[in-house]
Formats: structure tokens, C-alpha cells, sequence
């Protein structure tokens, strides 16, 4: 191993336990807190956290005994189980997001007729979509011997190798499935989110233009309040763009360096280095250990449901600990000031 490899392992190994660490988290808020239980949202989260545990103890650790030892891991069968679910879980988790942006449109655009408009049945239809959708693609790949294990990025993916014999069929179905997979998930990204800031931006100009006519109204008003005002209106147009920019953002960073080396791969007559189909590999497990925070961690419910579910388990330790060194504290200076009336009734004479 060299210095790239070892620094890749290191890596790889922290996408794992991040990933790991986060998923579960979220796993366990959706069956501790009801709540979200009942909200049709909690559906396309629980199919996107499913598929990110699934592919961190799968194919992660595959990808990590590959940079340790140089090699194939495992046996030819083994690989091609494992390169399935990297087709199948990838293929999922990116249908998955474009039904969680639908969903989020659909209740923003559409505040008050969202819940006739997306019921728990359309959700099962959608998940139902995205397994078939995920399913045909791997399937094929799998009957057609078009998954191995591939040392341009150290993982049992997609191998352009094995179909040496089918290069046309290969070119067009990899194109194909990235096309109806990443591209066609971006595409849902950016027009719902976008929408969806529109729509946002339009309420805060709204609630701007009364804020102003009432700090107009409001003459006597002390100028560090009215400033007040203007940073909230500045601080709530800023975090629309950010939280929108933050769904985007986070898919197209993860995932294009490892679509476009995909299809560069296809047409390069040059070699591409390890070293950068590894990251892009590397950048690509990186969205299952963001999307939880993305979608769930950073959701004030889920905030609620974490603070409830660490105070049972840590049973408040730490106020119990501070009611216990009040307690000793107040014992103290009671022992000290009934020392303190002792004292003077010890020295005084008998006779007085």
C-alpha cells in the first residue's frame, strides 16, 4: 500500500462509521417517535436510510479489504452479489431523494390540499416505483455478467472489462442508466427545489413588505429593534437559499465526479488513475453518511426526538449529579450552622 491507499482506507473506513453511526440514528427516531411515523415523508426516509445502511455493510467494506490488500475480495459470486446492490441500492437511494423533493413541493406549493394530494398509498406506489426502477437495472447487469470486481475503483461494481464482448450493449446500457438514474434525479432536484424557493422567497417578500409598514407605522420605535427586524428578514431569506442550495448541492458534489468517470471510462482511449476512481468512489458512499443530516438529523423533530431519547438513556444523569451536590452543598451549611449555634451555648457560663 502507498501513501494514496492508506489515506483512501482511512477514509473509506470514516464513511463507514459515519454512515453506520448516523443511519441508525435516524432508524431509531422513526420507530421511537410516532410521529414521524405517521407522516408520509417518514416512508421515502426510512427506503433512503434502509438502502445507506444496506450499502455501508455491504459494499463499503468490500471496497475497503480491496485498497488494503490490492485485490479481489472474495469470490466471483460474491462479488456479483455485491456488485448487484451497488447497482440496485445507488439506483434506489437517488429515486429516493427525487420522491422526498416531490413530496417536499408538493407540500410547499400546495400547502392545503398536500395531504389529498399525497397519502401513504401514493407513497407505497412511489417506493414501489423505485424498487422495480432499481431492480430491472441491476438484474440485467447481474444476468448479463456485467458486474466483477473493478480496480479503478477498488470495488464489485459495473465492469466494463467483463463485457469486452458486448461493447455497444454495455456502452448504451450504462449510459442509460445513468441517464434514468442520477440525471433524471437531478433534473427532479433542481426543478422541484427551485420551485420551492421560489415559492419561499415570494412569503418572505410578503411578510417583508408588512414588516416594513409596520416599522413605518411604528414611529417612536428604538432604531436597535428596527434593526433587529432587517436581520431577520435577511437571516430568513438566507436560510431558504441555503437549505435548498444544501439538497442540490450535496447530490451534484457526491455524485457527478463518479457519473462522469463512469462515462469517461466508456469513451477515453486513455487510462484513468486509480487514485481518482477511488475518490470519486469514495465521494459517492460520502451521500449515505450526509443524507441523514441532509434529510432528518438537522429537522427540529428529529432534534426533539434525539434529546428525548439521550435523556432516557443517560436518565438524566447529569441533573441528578448538580441536585446532588445542591443537596450536599445545602447539607453543609446546615451542619456548619448548627455547629456555629452550639458554640456559643458550649462557652457560656453555667449560672447565666
Amino acid at each position: 500500500m502507498d501513501a494514496a491507499d492508506i489515506v483512501a482506507s482511512v477514509l473509506v473506513l470514516g464513511i463507514i462509521i459515519g454512515s453506520l453511526l448516523s443511519n441508525v440514528v435516524v432508524l431509531i427516531c422513526f420507530l421511537y417517535n410516532p410521529e414521524i411515523r405517521k407522516q408520509v415523508p417518514g416512508l421515502f426516509i426510512l427506503n433512503l436510510t434502509f438502502c445507506n445502511l444496506l450499502l455501508s455493510v455491504s459494499n463499503m467494506p468490500l471496497t475497503l479489504v480491496g485498497l488494503i490488500t490490492t485485490g479481489h475480495p472474495g469470490g466471483s459470486g460474491f462479488c456479483q452479489i455485491v456488485g448487484f446492490l451497488d447497482t440496485f441500492l445507488t439506483t434506489n437511494s437517488m429515486l429516493s431523494m427525487a420522491a422526498l423533493s416531490i413530496d417536499r413541493w408538493v407540500a410547499v406549493v400546495f400547502p392545503l390540499s398536500y395531504h389529498s394530494r399525497i397519502r401513504h398509498r401514493d407513497a407505497v406506489i412511489a417506493l414501489a416505483y423505485t424498487w422495480i426502477h432499481s431492480l430491472c437495472f441491476s438484474t440485467v447487469a447481474t444476468c448479463r455478467s456485467w458486474v466483477g470486481y473493478h480496480h479503478l475503483y477498488a470495488s464489485c461494481t459495473l465492469c466494463n472489462v467483463r463485457a469486452k464482448g458486448a461493447g455497444t450493449q454495455f456502452i448504451i446500457f450504462t449510459v442509460a442508466l445513468h441517464s434514468l438514474t442520477f440525471l433524471l434525479t437531478l433534473i427532479v432536484l433542481c426543478v422541484t427545489y427551485l420551485k420551492v424557493l421560489k415559492v419561499a422567497r415570494f412569503h418572505c417578500k410578503r411578510i417583508d413588505v408588512i414588516t416594513m409598514q409596520t416599522l413605518l407605522l411604528l414611529v417612536d420605535i428604538h432604531p436597535s429593534v428596527r434593526q433587529k427586524c432587517l436581520d431577520e428578514q435577511k437571516r430568513r431569506r438566507q436560510r431558504a437559499t441555503k437549505k435548498i442550495s444544501t439538497f442540490i448541492g450535496t447530490f451534484v458534489v457526491c455524485f457527478t465526479p463518479y457519473v462522469i468517470t463512469r462515462i469517461v471510462e466508456l469513451f477515453s482511449p486513455w487510462p484513468i488513475s486509480p487514485h481518482w476512481g477511488v475518490l470519486s468512489k469514495c465521494l459517492a458512499y460520502s451521500k449515505a453518511a450526509s443524507d441523514p443530516f441532509v434529510y432528518s438529523l438537522l429537522r427540529h423533530q428529529y432534534r426533539k426526538t434525539c434529546n428525548l431519547l439521550a435523556n432516557k438513556v443517560l436518565k438524566r444523569s447529569p441533573l441528578n449529579s448538580s441536585s446532588l451536590r445542591t443537596e450536599n452543598g445545602a447539607e453543609r451549611r446546615d451542619n456548619s450552622n448548627t455547629t456555629n449555634n452550639i458554640q456559643p451555648t458550649a462557652n457560656k457560663p453555667l449560672g447565666q
